[in-house]
C-alpha cells in the first residue's frame, strides 16, 4: 500500500468521518468487556477502570500493528467475544462449584499465558495455514452460528437490563429500559434495511449517540465507573497466577479455538466484495504471532485476550468502509482516547443498555456469515450430521443450568459445560475423521 497516498488522503473529511466510524464501532466491541468482567468478578473501582483504560490503550495498538505488520486489513483486533463468553459463563459455573474469584481469576492467568505461547509458536513457526485446513467451511459455519448465539445471549440480557456476567438470582427484566432498546434497535434495522447505503454505513455511529442521548434524557446519566476511581498499573487484576488444572485446561482449548477468529476473520474478507485477494501464508503467521503478544499482555494485567474480530466482516459489507487508512484513523483515535483518563472515564460511562443494544444489531450478520459458509458444503439428508449434531448439542447445553454438570468430575465440568466450546470440538472432530465429501445424498 502506498503510505504517501494515505497520508495525502488524510486531508479527506470522508476518511476522518469514516475513522470515527470506525472509532464508534472499536468502542461499542470494547468498553462493555472489561466493566462486565470486572463486575462478574466483583472487582474493586480502582481495578476496573485500570482494566477498562488499559484494554482502550492495548487495543488500539493491536489494531494499529495488524494494520501495518499483521495481515494489513482493515479488520478490528480486539478482546475476543470467544474468550469473553466463555470467561463470564466460567465466573457462573465456578459460583456453583464453591470455587474462589482467586482461584478462578489465577487459573484463567495461567491458561491464557499458556495459550498466548501456543500463538506465538504457531505463527513464528507457520503453522497457522497448515490449522486454517482444520477450520473448513463446515467447521466455521458452527463456530459462526454457535458465536452469534452465545454473545446475542449477551448482549440481549443487556439490552433488558439485566446484569452481564453473574446476575443475582432476583435480577429481573427493567421494563423502562428495555422498551427503549427495543426501540433503538428497531429503528436501526429499518435503516439498515431501507436506507441507501450511503446513509446506512452510520447506522451504529449514530445507533450509538441517538441511544446514549435518549437515554440521558429518560433515565439520567449512567456512572457505570465512579468518577474518583484511578488508575492503576499493577499485574493479575483478576488473580495471580493459581493452578485449578480443570480451568487451566478450559483456558487452553479456549485458546486454541480462538484461532477460528482468525482463520474466519480473513477467510471471511477474501470475498469479492471486500479484499477480493487470498489469505497468504505471511498473512496469517504474522497476524497470529501478533494475537499471540498481545494474549500474553492480556495475561499479565488481566485483560480478556485478543483475537481478529469476525464481526468486521458484516461492519464492512454493512459500511463499505474497506479502506485501510479509516481503520488506522479510528484506531488511532482509540488509543489516544485511552491515553487520555479524563476521556476514558467519560467514554465509559457509556450505558451498557445502549451499548449492547448497538452490538446485537451488529452481531445479527453473523448468521449471513454462518450461512455464506454452510452453502460451501450443500448440506442433505444424508450429511446433515455434520453440522446438526455440533450445534443442536451445542444450544442444548448453553440452555442448561450449571446444577446439571455438578455430578462430573470437577476438572471437566468447565469443558463440557461449556456450550461454544463443545460445539467447536464436535465440528472439529466430525469434520477431520469422516469423509463427508464421500457422502452423496440418494
Amino acid at each position: 500500500m502506498d503510505i504517501k497516498k494515505e497520508a495525502d488522503e488524510l486531508k479527506s473529511p470522508s476518511d476522518w468521518i469514516a475513522g470515527l466510524e470506525w472509532f464508534f464501532f472499536i468502542f461499542a466491541n470494547i468498553v462493555i468487556i472489561p466493566i462486565t468482567v470486572g463486575k462478574a468478578f466483583n472487582l474493586h473501582q480502582d481495578s476496573i477502570i485500570s482494566t477498562l483504560q488499559l484494554s482502550f490503550i492495548v487495543t488500539g495498538i493491536a489494531c494499529l500493528l495488524q494494520a501495518f505488520l499483521g495481515h494489513k486489513r482493515a479488520i478490528l483486533e480486539g478482546q475476543s467475544g470467544l474468550w469473553w463468553g466463555m470467561i463470564l459463563s466460567t465466573v457462573s459455573l465456578a459460583s456453583s462449584q464453591g470455587i474462589s474469584m482467586s482461584e478462578l481469576g489465577g487459573s484463567l492467568t495461567v491458561g491464557v499465558l499458556i495459550s498466548a505461547v501456543m500463538t506465538i509458536a504457531v505463527g513464528l513457526f507457520g503453522w497457522g495455514p497448515a490449522l486454517a485446513k482444520l477450520f473448513n467451511p463446515a467447521v466455521m459455519g458452527v463456530f459462526m452460528l454457535l458465536f452469534g448465539f452465545q454473545l446475542i445471549k449477551i448482549f440481549l440480557e443487556g439490552m433488558l437490563g439485566i446484569p452481564m456476567g453473574n446476575p443475582p438470582d432476583d435480577a429481573k427484566i427493567q421494563l423502562s429500559v428495555a422498551s427503549l432498546t427495543f426501540v433503538v434497535a428497531a429503528i436501526m434495522i429499518v435503516i439498515n434495511i431501507k436506507a441507501p447505503k450511503k446513509v446506512s454505513k452510520y447506522t451504529l455511529l449514530s445507533g450509538i449517540v441517538v441511544g446514549w442521548v435518549a437515554y440521558a434524557l429518560l433515565f439520567g446519566p449512567e456512572h457505570t465507573v465512579k468518577s474518583d476511581a484511578s488508575f492503576q498499573f499493577e499485574l493479575f487484576h483478576l488473580g495471580k497466577p493459581a493452578w485449578n488444572i480443570g480451568i487451566i485446561v478450559m483456558a487452553v482449548i479456549t485458546g486454541l479455538m480462538n484461532l477460528a477468529n482468525t482463520f474466519g476473520a480473513l477467510k471471511g474478507t477474501e470475498s469479492k466484495d471486500l479484499y477480493d485477494e487470498e489469505t497468504s501464508k505471511k498473512q496469517y503467521n504474522r497476524s497470529l504471532t501478533i494475537s499471540g503478544g498481545l494474549t500474553a499482555v492480556s495475561g499479565l494485567f488481566g485483560l480478556v485476550p485478543y483475537a481478529p474480530f469476525v464481526s468486521s466482516i458484516g461492519f464492512l459489507e454493512q459500511s463499505g468502509i474497506v479502506r485501510r487508512l479509516p481503520f488506522i484513523i479510528g484506531s488511532a483515535l482509540f488509543l489516544l482516547m485511552g491515553i487520555i483518563p479524563p476521556v476514558s472515564h467519560f467514554f465509559s460511562n457509556i450505558p451498557l443498555s445502549i451499548g449492547s443494544t448497538v452490538l446485537f444489531v451488529a452481531y445479527l450478520q453473523l448468521l449471513n456469515s454462518s450461512f455464506g459458509f454452510f452453502e460451501e458444503i450443500r448440506l442433505n439428508s444424508r450429511n446433515v450430521y455434520r453440522s446438526a449434531i455440533p450445534v443442536f448439542v451445542a444450544v442444548v447445553i448453553m440452555v442448561m443450568p450449571d446444577s446439571y454438570f455438578s455430578s462430573l468430575p470437577g476438572f471437566v465440568q468447565p469443558i463440557i459445560g461449556n456450550g461454544l466450546l463443545m460445539g467447536i470440538l464436535i465440528a472439529l472432530i466430525l469434520e477431520n475423521t469422516i469423509k463427508w465429501d464421500h457422502i452423496k445424498n440418494s
